[in-house]
């Protein structure tokens, strides 16, 4: 009886190992699938032939429509329209009610600490961050950092007429579940 409650433990483990690492690599797949998206979404923006897309029109949700580069880190990220978990397990969220780039306003980006964002903890104050959409570059650089509760929502406020952008993320970074806080990078258009 012990001997068959070993082996089905161990079987258990085995199974959900497996389970675990096949989540990871769909993960992934589904990163590099919408990370190829929005690189064709800016190199056929940036082409002759295209008209480029109104900075002011309002993307779909789900819809890929840029990219956040982030050097410190050796990052290329596709930003998604949304925040909802389909679109986070996709690329870096754009919080719908937020600005893009060029509209003199917040714009906020969120992502998952331990998928898109796990290095974010290496980037600092002066850091620069970029924007590509199909309208064109956008360069911030980092100003500020802090740490709020998870719940707080005041990090979610016009700038109006000042354009900044701020990326959150769950924290502590190698926390196991639900994390009690969130990691909040200012940065100011340059």
């Amino acid at each position: 009886m012990r001997r068959l409650l070993s082996w089905i433990i161990l079987i258990s483990g085995f199974l959900l190992f497996v389970y675990g690492l096949l989540q990871f690599i769909f993960l992934k797949e589904q990163q590099q699938s919408s990370l190829i998206e929005a690189q064709e979404v800016i190199r056929t923006s940036s082409s002759p032939s295209t008209n480029k897309k109104s900075v002011s029109t309002k993307p779909n949700r789900g819809e890929v429509i840029g990219l956040l580069s982030i050097p410190k880190i050796d990052a290329e990220l596709a930003i998604i329209e949304g925040t909802d978990p389909d679109e986070l397990e996709r690329g870096v969220g754009h919080y719908s009610e937020s600005s893009l780039p060029g509209e003199k306003n917040q714009i906020l980006l969120s992502g998952h600490r331990d998928t898109v964002f796990r290095n974010l903890g290496k980037v600092s104050i002066g850091d620069k961050l970029t924007i590509k959409l199909s309208s064109g570059n956008y360069t911030y650089e980092i100003f500020k950092t802090k740490i709020v509760d998870a719940h707080d929502r005041t990090v979610i406020q016009s700038t109006y007429p000042e354009e900044i952008l701020v990326l959150t993320t769950c924290y502590p970074f190698s926390y196991i579940g639900n994390a009690p806080e969130r990691y909040i990078i200012y940065a100011k258009r340059t």
